[in-house]
């Protein structure tokens, strides 16, 4: 019978979708192989997480003034202490930057192997199956990993929440010590500044990655984008070069949209950016590498040239439109 332990990342006193998505898939895994799931709050007051948990068999809770707000060697401390007290046979993350932060760690820390960027999960007895995107998604990798094991989730991988379970014991675990004796300490954090436009509430976007060469060629990104009746979005590598400000930024690190239409010009579709839009109604890719990941979540796509295409389409849009 396997445990399933789950790190549960959470923000301003809420569970994050992704850790709610892990959840569902450790009830689906555990289910399935007759174990158990635990989820591991961390919080100065980890009362209020409590009631957002759904789908595990026991809750793990650890106070601790160092644990208000996201500090990597404190939940580090915490995680690694908490795996080699109750000996999960697999430790599940989100592939989060939290989770890019905890998952290696931990398990170098913990002597397990890690699988990361998984995109399917299975369990058989002591063996862990995972699909994993590599060299930014444009391989698949299929890796088998003895148990007890690390595996970072990709958000989306699961679909959905578990239904609450009858009973769930919460269990309060104590902080370890290493807790009063931190080397780093947290200051402050630092939000983004509102933008001119809210992408997230946008019916259609046109989405310029690297493959727009510079910053004076994203106006025909906009000509474009006003045709269509649309805004214009981003990449991380448009927005990290300063062509487009972060507000504008779709991705992991950016925000996660979920228009009717979006349009991806010259973006290659790595594992961080399609997690900000795979949800989109209609996906339309414009690139001119056919073997680019984008054209996997994409409805329809073209590997014509985007400066050919767009000024056409815009020509076209804006003739029927007079």
């Amino acid at each position: 019978m396997s445990v399933i332990l789950v790190y549960v990342e959470a923000h301003d006193g809420v569970v994050a979708p992704a850790s709610l998505e892990t959840l569902a898939g450790a009830r689906q895994l555990a289910d399935g192989s007759g174990g158990s799931v635990e989820a591991l709050i961390l919080a100065a007051d980890p009362a209020p997480l409590v009631s957002q948990i759904v789908g595990a068999d026991r809750i793990l809770a650890v106070a601790h003034p160092s644990l208000a707000a996201y500090l990597p060697e404190a939940h580090q401390a915490v995680l690694v202490e908490t795996v080699k007290a109750r000996k999960p046979d697999l430790l599940l993350l989100a592939n989060s930057y939290v989770g890019l932060d905890l998952a290696a760690s931990t398990a170098i820390a913990t002597d397990r192997p890690v699988v990361s960027y998984c995109m399917a999960v299975a369990l058989a007895g002591d063996v862990l199956t995972t699909t994993n995107q590599v060299y930014g998604g444009k391989i698949e990798a299929i890796a088998e990993t003895k148990l007890p094991a690390v595996a970072a989730v990709n958000p989306g991988t699961f679909q959905g929440t578990a239904a609450a379970r009858p009973q769930v014991e919460t269990i309060r675990l104590d902080a370890p010590a290493a807790l009063g004796n931190l080397a780093s300490s947290f200051v402050e954090a630092l939000k983004e500044e509102s933008g001119d436009v809210d992408i997230t509430q946008q019916e259609r976007l046109v989405s310029v990655g690297r493959g727009i060469g510079d910053a004076d060629n994203i106006a025909i990104a906009q000509a474009l984008a006003k045709a269509l009746g649309a805004e214009v979005s981003a990449s991380r590598p448009v927005v990290d070069a300063g062509w487009m400000p972060k507000s504008r930024q779709v991705g992991k690190s950016g925000h996660k949209v979920k228009p009717k239409l979006y349009v991806a010009v010259g973006i290659s579709g790595a594992p961080e950016h399609l997690q900000g839009m795979r949800d989109a109604g209609f996906i339309t890719a414009i690139n001119s590498d056919a073997k680019a990941p984008i054209f996997d979540v994409a409805q329809i796509g073209t590997t014509c040239d985007l400066f050919d295409l767009l000024p056409a389409l815009t020509e076209r849009l804006n003739t029927r439109n007079a």
